[in-house]
């Protein structure tokens, strides 16, 4: 598959569009860090959102207050969640297990 060849305009809207999507992210994480909003609602607002849903769930689970990488693993591993899985990937039980275990 070849890339496709962009105008220097298309390129900068392309660079635009990613970093607001880079930054959308990194806010979430921030308010799940800051407890302004819990792992139930980051999820609902990642599956409303087709930048936010591209987060990996592993950096979700580390933004949390008191949540580290180990402790995060250890989650994805009792959730049945491959470690490179996105928010977009996750089923509805996966979902549930999650938003019940973390709020």
């Amino acid at each position: 598959m070849a890339v496709p060849n962009l105008t220097d305009e298309q390129l900068q809207a392309a660079r635009a569009a990613a970093t607001r999507a880079r930054r959308a992210r990194a806010e979430l994480k921030r308010k799940l860090r800051d407890g302004e909003i819990k792992l139930s609602e980051a999820l609902g607002v990642c599956k409303n959102d087709d930048s936010l849903a591209h987060i990996r769930v592993i950096d979700l689970l580390k933004s949390l207050p008191r949540v580290g990488p180990v402790t995060a693993a250890k989650a994805m591993d009792r959730h049945a969640i491959a470690e490179n899985r996105r928010v977009r990937g996750l089923g509805p039980n996966q979902i549930a297990s999650l938003s019940k275990e973390f709020g």
